[in-house]
């Protein structure tokens, strides 16, 4: 498992993470986290409390959107926001273009191209929330507020 950590995109998570907060570290996982199913059955938390980092097509922008494990991104919802009827999930090449991360290891930090993010409001119901570092094995437990202040992120109801 050490070896996950040597994994260039999971090393550009912890580069970002502990810029931001030297304290701040990847937790490998002996089992998957690739779905928010899976993180909360490893770590043994709400499913809520894990972040999911989904990359959307706006048009012809992309956007990451984070939301709890048990919500779903409404699309509806985020076509009002944006006063857009054109809002689909990205394709898993677009994912690895825009973010530089696999399905499974999407970190909602350190995208190899700049990327506007809505968190969903829903997530401030735990103080601490896991987020992917890089790969399906990989996370990072950080408060909901200090995950907005790293990511930069707008705070919205986007979740149903």
């Amino acid at each position: 498992m050490e070896k996950i950590l040597d994994k260039e995109p999971v090393k550009r998570v912890k580069k970002f993470i502990t810029k931001f907060d030297d304290k701040q570290e990847i937790l490998v996982l002996n089992t998957s986290a690739k779905t928010a199913k899976d993180a909360s059955d490893s770590l043994k938390c709400d499913i809520g409390a894990i972040v999911k980092s989904l990359l959307l097509k706006v048009g012809e922008d992309f956007l990451i959107c984070l939301v709890a494990g048990d919500r779903r991104c409404s699309l509806n919802k985020l076509k009002k926001i944006f006063n857009k009827k054109d809002i689909h999930m990205a394709s898993a090449d677009e994912v690895k273009l825009k973010t530089g991360f696999s399905i499974g290891g999407v970190s909602p930090v350190a995208h190899s191209s700049k990327l506007n993010i809505i968190a969903d409001n829903s997530l401030n119901r735990f103080p601490y929330v896991f987020a992917a570092a890089g790969h399906p094995n990989c996370i990072f437990k950080i408060k909901y507020n200090e995950l907005i202040k790293i990511t930069n992120a707008s705070e919205e109801e986007i979740s149903e």
